[in-house]
């Protein structure tokens, strides 16, 4: 059971505060990594800390 909630976890996009948080990047930028990369939150993750520099 613990392992369909962490697959559904993954399938869905970051909420914005925890990337921001996570990132220590503004909700707005979050918002767009968001916004681009949806679900994807290796993507998103990457964009994060690109941006975090």
């Amino acid at each position: 059971m613990a392992d369909t909630m962490d697959a559904n976890a993954s399938e869905k996009p970051y909420d914005a505060v925890y990337l921001a948080k996570k990132h220590r990047i503004t909700m707005e930028d979050a918002k767009k990594i968001i916004e681009t990369h949806g679900a994807d939150r290796k993507a998103s993750d990457k964009a994060a800390r690109r941006i975090a520099v």
